[in-house]
């Protein structure tokens, strides 16, 4: 186990993206197991898990949030550096007008192309604000948190624990057909 840790420890971009792709499985996970709909009597399966899902889930995970995340913290800590509240807030206004419309984006419509939908950007037009206005929300106050209380070295392990939340909350919310705009 120390071995692993050093390993992570040392490569902190690996350990990014691994945590980003298990915490994107396990929000899905969690959205099926808890909030989505279960198996259907005398189906087979335990708990009907969508395995596809799952797995399409964590390739946007990794293919797009881990590593998105990863650089947009360093870039933004060098760009708005130091815990201060001119800081703090500077950096959390950034992350919401900048970070939060294109990682919400990337989820909806990275999951829509994987599923090979006609329409990509269909979930996305219908589910976009809904899922932004509460991100400020959460996310405002979230980073505020993060950025002031939280060292950088450990920022992207604490946006990660938050993000697992988040990320339940948008597999719930997709998953949510007659969800109309707002």
């Amino acid at each position: 186990m120390n071995r692993a840790w050093a390993v992570f420890k040392a490569h902190p971009y690996i350990s990014n993206v691994v945590g980003y792709t298990t915490l994107f499985a396990s929000a899905d996970l969690i959205q099926q197991s808890v909030l989505g709909k279960k198996a259907a009597a005398g189906s087979e399966g335990s708990v009907g898990i969508d395995w596809c899902q799952t797995a399409r889930v964590a390739t946007v995970g990794f293919c797009f949030h881990a590593n998105f995340n990863y650089h947009w913290l360093r870039g933004l800590e060098r760009m708005l550096p130091g815990g201060g509240v001119k800081a703090v807030t500077g950096k959390v206004v950034v992350d919401q007008l900048i970070a939060a419309p294109l990682t919400i984006s990337a989820f909806y419509i990275g999951l829509s192309l994987l599923e090979n939908k006609d329409d990509p950007l269909e979930d996305w037009r219908q589910k976009f604000w809904t899922s932004y206005k509460t991100g400020v929300v959460f996310w405002s106050t979230m980073q505020a948190v993060n950025f002031a209380l939280v060292p950088p070295v450990a920022r992207t392990v604490f946006l990660g624990g938050i993000a697992l939340a988040f990320t339940i909350f948008l597999c719930h919310l997709r998953q949510q057909h007659d969800h109309k705009l707002e």
